[in-house]
């Protein structure tokens, strides 16, 4: 049977920045689902997140979650409704029972505050909300850009002018989990990531998790930077997990 990849965007993000990896899986003879969240809704919480997930697979099976950056929140809700084979984190955010997503950043001991409010100045200035005094962050590419710095310019533009305004709801709500689901979980983390840098994300990996994760080069966005490499990484995992 063919698996289902469920592609399950970061906070800001849509399903276009999923295209280039979504494009690619579909060649290698996958089924994609590339869902847009409810992020522009103020009454839309997590588990109105996970909802919208549900219902994009409906009567499909053999599902592979791949949740980036934020989505760490929303694909356990997922697990815990529907069967999924394998849940991977790409990058992404990784949940304790109750915490609320505005202090998972202390809690995980982030090291940077300045590069947190970098990325936000970055994605309400692709909103159309932050034309006067743009910060370097705010340019598509440029040195100080913590989410596309090693995409060609014309596709980091574009990528930066597809924010979608996110809702700050989901991140005052705790949780709701009790536990991390029982699903096979891999976790993928950048290199070169300025928003969530590698020595951090191995050390949430570790401790949340307890996994060490695998490591590739790019930035915050490899599946925009480098979509080859994340769809050899998820046809591996993939094959590894049947093989259990």
């Amino acid at each position: 049977m063919t698996t289902t990849f469920v592609l399950i965007p970061g906070a800001a993000c849509g399903s276009w920045h999923w295209h280039l990896l979504a494009a690619e899986l579909w060649a290698r003879g996958h089924e994609v689902v590339s869902v847009d969240l409810p992020c522009e809704d103020d009454a839309a919480g997590l588990e109105e997140y996970a909802d919208a997930v549900v219902a994009a697979v409906a009567g499909r099976r053999r599902l592979t979650l791949v949740a980036h950056s934020f989505a760490g929140f929303t694909a356990p809700l997922v697990c815990a409704r529907v069967p999924v084979d394998l849940l991977v984190l790409v990058a992404a955010m990784v949940p304790l029972p109750g915490e609320v997503p505005d202090e998972w950043w202390a809690a995980t001991g982030h090291p940077d505050a300045q590069v947190r409010r970098a990325g936000r100045a970055a994605q309400r200035a692709g909103e159309g909300t932050g034309a006067e005094g743009v910060p370097e962050a705010a340019v598509p590419g440029s040195a100080a850009d913590p989410f596309f710095q090693d995409l060609p310019p014309d596709l980091a533009a574009e990528a930066a002018a597809r924010w979608r305004r996110q809702s700050e709801t989901p991140a005052a709500r705790p949780w709701p989990m009790a536990a991390w689901p029982e699903v096979a979980t891999r976790f993928l983390l950048c290199r070169q990531d300025r928003l969530f840098p590698a020595p951090f994300l191995r050390a949430v990996a570790a401790e949340r998790l307890g996994v060490v994760p695998d490591e590739m080069a790019g930035g915050h966005f490899p599946m925009l930077s480098r979509p080859v490499e994340p769809a050899d990484r998820l046809e591996g995992y993939g094959r590894a997990t049947a093989a259990r």
